[in-house]
């Protein structure tokens, strides 16, 4: 269907909500079962109906780059709040495939559990490539938050409701906070301690850093 379809079909749009539904039951929240010796980052670059999935793999302790990977394509489905997976999965999926490294962990430039149906990107990637991600959203989509403190490394607790579904998180002092959460087989401590550690010195976190470059050069 061409992405004036989904504009015109409520329909449609009622599909995908009943897939996040049913791919939600997959996803995983527990603590980081492995070492990490490899991180990646991912982003995608969008220009019109044509987009780039990027993905840049990084070796630790040094967070030295080993490889990056991409895959160009057309979109499908226009966006909407709330429905990136659809949009951003089919072009991230074939870059990943063809990585020689595969990663311990991957950080994801998007939303997490913290979603509407606690269905985000980094959620949707998670499961059907099976590994651990970690949303790192520059934006809040739902939940409340007390600001945390101005130096890097404060936080506070993102809730909906009475649940806590995230950390706002100061990953330089003075800047604007992160949005971070777990996504696939992490937990909320590992989406804090990885992001942090990740971002120094700035306000993202270095892989999704070079995996944005690349997208925009790519493009």
């Amino acid at each position: 269907m061409r992405s004036s379809g989904y504009q015109r079909s409520s329909g449609v749009w009622d599909r995908l909500v009943w897939i996040q539904e049913e791919l939600k039951r997959k996803v995983r929240i527990q603590p980081l079962q492995r070492k990490v010796l490899l991180v990646a980052g991912c982003d995608c670059g969008i220009r019109q109906d044509q987009g780039v999935g990027v993905v840049v793999v990084f070796k630790l302790p040094e967070l030295e780059e080993v490889e990056y990977q991409y895959y160009q394509g057309r979109l499908t489905i226009p966006y909407r709040s709330g429905f990136l997976g659809f949009r951003e999965v089919p072009l991230l999926i074939p870059a990943f495939q063809r990585l020689k490294h595969c990663p311990d962990l991957i950080l994801v430039d998007g939303q997490d559990i913290a979603h509407p149906r606690n269905f985000g990107l980094a959620c949707h990637l998670g499961v059907l490539i099976n590994q651990p991600t970690i949303g790192c959203a520059k934006s809040r989509l739902i939940g409340r938050y007390q600001e945390p403190g101005l130096k890097r490394g404060s936080y506070s607790s993102l809730y909906n409701g009475t649940k806590r579904i995230g950390y706002v998180l100061r990953t330089k002092d003075r800047v604007r906070c992160l949005f971070v959460s777990p996504g696939h087989c992490t937990d909320l401590q590992d989406a804090r301690r990885w992001t942090l550690r990740l971002a120094k010195p700035y306000r993202l976190p270095q892989v999704i850093r070079r995996a944005h470059h690349y997208a925009r050069v790519l493009l």
